[in-house]
C-alpha cells in the first residue's frame, strides 16, 4: 500500500462489501441493477500504521435525557413523539432508540450493542437528543415497535414523511445542501478505521467487523437525534436522510434514507432504498423509526 494511501471500501448501500458476485438491488425507480463495487478513493488517507491496540471500553450508559416539549403538530391524533402525516398516519419524529424492560422498570439499551437474544426484553422509543439504535435488524425493529404499540412504516408512509408536505427530494428542499443532514461522508471509512485500530485482517473487515460497537462511537459518525436541526420538513420529522438507514415494513428486507456515509448510492435523498439484505440482517448502519395509525377524527 503506497505512502499513506488505501482503498476506501464501501458496501453495497449499507456500508458493506460482498465476497461473492455483485449484489443485485432494486433502484428507487424499481429497476434491478448491479450494486456498485467498493470504490477506490486514492486521495483518502489511511489511519497511521500502528500496533494493534485493545478495544477501548464502551461509553457508559446514561439515563434518557428529558425531552423538550414535542412540536404540537399532531392535532391530538398522535402521541406527542409522533407527527401526523397526510392526515392519516403517525410517524416517529426521531430515529428509534430502545429501552430494556426488567422487573421493576426500564433502562436505556446501549445504542452501540446488538439486540440478538434480547428481542423480547426491549421496546422502541423516539426521543430527541439521544444516540439512535444501530446494529438492529428489520425483524428486531418490528418487534421493538410492536412492543410499544406501534409498527414499522410502510414504504409510502415513510417516503411521504421524508418528503414532507411539499413533496421534495430532500426533507428540507428539492436540492442537496451540504451539512444540513448527517450525510457528510467522513474522511476515513469507520469500518476501516476501527478494523485497523484493532489489527483485524482485511478479510474480516466487511463481515465480523460490521457490528463492532466502536464504529458508531468514532468522531464524525453517528449523531444524536435531531442534532442537525435543519434536516426536517413541515411535518417536523428529523434525520430521515442520513444518520442511520431506516428499516421499513418489508419482510424481504428494505431500508430507506441512507446513512452518514452514503445517501446517493441507491437513490437520492428520500428516494434512497436498499434491498440488498434480508430482514434479519443488521450492521452498524441499520436503524429504524416506527409508525402507527392515527386516531380517527371525532
Amino acid at each position: 500500500m503506497g505512502t499513506g494511501r488505501f482503498l476506501l471500501l464501501l458496501a453495497s448501500a449499507a456500508g458493506c462489501a460482498s465476497a461473492g458476485p455483485p449484489t443485485r438491488v432494486v433502484s428507487s425507480h424499481g429497476q434491478p441493477h448491479v450494486a456498485r463495487q467498493p470504490a477506490v478513493h486514492a486521495d483518502l488517507e489511511a489511519p497511521a500504521a500502528a500496533e494493534p491496540v485493545a478495544a477501548p471500553e464502551l461509553a457508559p450508559l446514561e439515563p434518557p435525557r428529558a425531552p423538550p416539549e414535542a412540536p404540537a403538530t399532531s392535532k391530538g391524533r398522535c402521541p406527542a413523539e409522533m407527527a401526523l402525516v397526510d392526515d392519516r398516519v403517525c410517524v416517529d419524529r426521531w430515529e428509534g432508540s430502545l429501552l430494556e424492560r426488567f422487573p421493576g422498570g426500564e433502562r436505556p439499551w446501549s445504542a452501540y450493542t446488538v439486540v440478538d437474544g434480547h428481542e423480547t426484553s426491549v421496546r422502541a422509543v423516539s426521543q430527541p437528543g439521544v444516540v439512535p439504535q444501530g446494529y438492529i435488524s428489520g425483524q428486531q425493529a418490528q418487534m421493538a415497535c410492536v412492543a410499544s404499540g406501534k409498527r414499522l412504516c410502510a414504504a409510502d408512509e415513510w417516503e411521504r414523511a421524508c418528503r414532507g408536505p411539499r413533496h421534495t427530494t430532500f426533507p428540507y428542499g428539492p436540492t442537496r445542501r451540504a451539512r444540513v443532514c448527517n450525510d457528510d461522508v467522513r474522511h476515513v471509512h469507520p469500518v476501516v478505521e476501527v478494523a485497523m485500530r484493532l489489527g483485524l485482517p482485511p478479510e474480516q473487515w466487511w463481515r465480523e467487523a460490521m457490528n463492532l460497537p466502536l464504529i458508531n462511537q468514532l468522531p464524525n459518525s453517528l449523531l444524536p437525534t435531531g442534532e442537525r436541526k435543519g434536516c426536517t420538513n413541515g411535518y417536523e420529522v428529523f434525520d430521515m436522510v442520513g444518520n442511520l438507514h431506516e428499516w421499513i415494513d418489508d419482510p424481504e428486507g428494505t431500508f430507506r434514507g441512507g446513512f452518514y456515509m452514503d445517501t446517493t448510492l441507491n437513490g437520492d435523498g428520500c428516494a434512497y432504498a436498499t434491498t440488498a439484505h434480508g430482514f434479519r440482517y443488521h450492521d452498524y448502519s441499520t436503524g429504524f423509526r416506527c409508525c402507527m395509525d392515527a386516531d380517527p377524527i371525532e
